[in-house]
């Protein structure tokens, strides 16, 4: 009876995420698919706590309350802008608990295998009858845990499939793990709270790709040795292997691509749950991890997509590689004042609004709401251009106008506007760089060539709301601040907005 609950409770929950993955690709439905996350997770718990095995009550309601506790001091502490550094660490813990449940594995099955040697017996024999566990004793079975008397129960050959199983979730957490912390101290930056700074250029020790190779190579051997003799020495050294590779790949990664990693490490994070599910028998983690090791890659694909870069260029080699010199760049960039770009905006008649993760940082987008406001109320028609990438993770923009109740339908992607840029009065850019950067189509030798970028200095007038003349997240200079129909509203995007909308109200 208990297994039939269990079993109908994760069928429920696994239904409830499947609903909740396809609902998060609507602004629309957005809402609705947390509920389902959220609910299916609630499930997800009550039947682990109420199902086989179940026990340890007062640790495991601890735990919970633990764990509901920093949730929610997170989920009201942390800024939208810091929304992309709070995934990054999450996965850590995801990879870490692959670490620990697969060391677990290991301990149960050596801890199984001592009892049976006990009883004069061999771990995985099977009777001519196909029946394991021959001869154990029935209070020696009920002694083991849970997870143990499922052990007792393995074969050989199962048992060697658990091992390899657990080998790949420790692996692959361990790689996630460290890659994780990196990507969150580079995402971070002075703001991490680690015990060490990193910054978000692209290095790697001497020897570079041949490192990550030589420790790929080395942790295959340890599985080999590990499998042959079972040796919990050979899985703390490839979990070093893992750790190391999980470092140094992502420190080798440039910052501008910090948004591909940390969807490539949700995908790892998904793999390592599936692989921790495998281990425990639990087809709710493997259905779960799953969805979001293939949700994470498929994700990864379209960032890299629409950033023209190749998935494995960037996991093995970074952002920005060897370009020859980058054209020089002609002209000044010109600022303008509060008025001049009201002045603008009074005679345009269509706006384009590109916004970025300046934008997020300031705050601004309750600002940008109420000048969207007031230019439609006005008769002027207002759309905005989001390119897929812009912020740090997919979808960030989306978020911040949907909060700050900007119509869903007056919200574009960049293959739907792309177009209208020629036939556009003025365009405002606030806070973003490399999305708006023409390099990405001028000049072969950019670190950003070939990438889609929006074609804002199409249009008649393009006025960029910037906080200073720094090149941006990815260091890189944009020559659309210097081009003749660009001018820089310079200063801090809410504040700057604050000042426009007085003019124009």
């Amino acid at each position: 009876m208990e297994d039939a609950f269990t079993i109908a409770a994760y069928v429920v929950a696994g239904i409830l995420f499947i609903l909740s993955l396809g609902g998060l690709s609507g602004q629309e439905s957005a809402k609705r698919a947390v509920w389902y996350g959220i609910v299916g997770m609630a499930v997800a718990v009550l039947a682990t706590l109420f199902g086989p095995g179940s026990g340890l009550w007062l640790i495991s309601l601890v735990l919970i309350a633990g764990g509901a506790a920093v949730g929610y001091r997170l989920a009201t502490r942390v800024e939208m802008t810091q929304m992309p550094e709070l995934v990054a660490i999450m996965h850590s813990l995801v990879g870490l608990a692959a670490v620990f449940v697969g060391f677990n594995a290991d301990l149960m099955i050596n801890y199984v295998g001592g009892v049976y040697e006990a009883q004069g017996l061999v771990l995985g024999a099977v009777g001519a009858d196909g029946i394991t566990a021959i001869g154990l004793p029935r209070e020696v079975h009920d002694g083991l845990s849970a997870f143990g008397q499922l052990i007792a129960k393995k074969s050989s050959v199962e048992i060697g499939i658990l091992r390899v199983e657990l080998v790949l979730g420790i692996w692959i957490g361990a790689v996630t793990f460290t890659g994780s912390v990196i990507a969150y101290a580079k995402l971070a930056g002075t703001s991490s709270r680690l015990p060490f700074q990193v910054d978000t250029a692209a290095r790697k020790l001497p020897g570079g790709h041949l490192l990550n190779a030589a420790a790929a190579a080395l942790s295959l051997v340890l599985l080999f040795v590990y499998l042959g003799s079972g040796g919990s020495w050979a899985l703390v050294l490839l979990t070093l292997a893992g750790l190391f590779i999980g470092y140094h790949l992502i420190m080798g990664i440039g910052g501008a691509d910090m948004p591909v990693v940390v969807s490539m490490l949700n995908s790892y994070s998904g793999w390592a749950a599936a692989a921790i599910g495998f281990s425990l028998g639990n087809d709710l983690l493997i259905v779960v991890g799953a969805l979001v090791g293939s949700s994470g890659a498929i994700l990864s694909y379209i960032m890299c997509k629409a950033m023209n870069r190749s998935f494995v260029s960037v996991i093995l080699g970074g952002f920005g590689g060897d370009q020859g010199p980058a054209q020089a760049i002609e002209g000044e960039m010109i600022a303008i004042d509060a008025d001049g770009v009201a002045a603008a905006l009074e005679d345009a008649d269509s706006i384009i609004i590109v916004p970025g993760y300046g934008m997020a940082v300031a705050q601004a987008q309750n600002a940008v709401s109420e000048l969207t406001h007031a230019m439609r109320k006005a008769g002027k028609t207002v759309r905005f251009g989001i390119h897929p990438v812009a912020g740090r993770l997919p979808g960030h923009m989306n978020v911040l106008l949907a909060e700050a109740k900007v119509p869903y339908d007056i919200v574009l992607e960049m293959d739907e506007i792309n177009d209208d840029f020629p036939q556009t009065d003025v365009v405002i850019v606030i806070g973003s760089n490399d999305i708006v950067n023409p390099a990405a189509q001028e000049d072969p030798n950019s670190p950003i060539a070939g990438m889609p970028v929006l074609e804002v200095w199409k249009a008649k007038q393009v006025f960029v709301s910037k906080r200073g003349q720094g090149k941006g997240y990815s260091g890189i200079e944009n020559p659309l601040f210097f081009k003749d129909n660009t001018r820089m509203f310079y200063g801090d995007a809410r504040e700057s907005l604050d000042k426009l909308l007085r003019l124009i109200k």
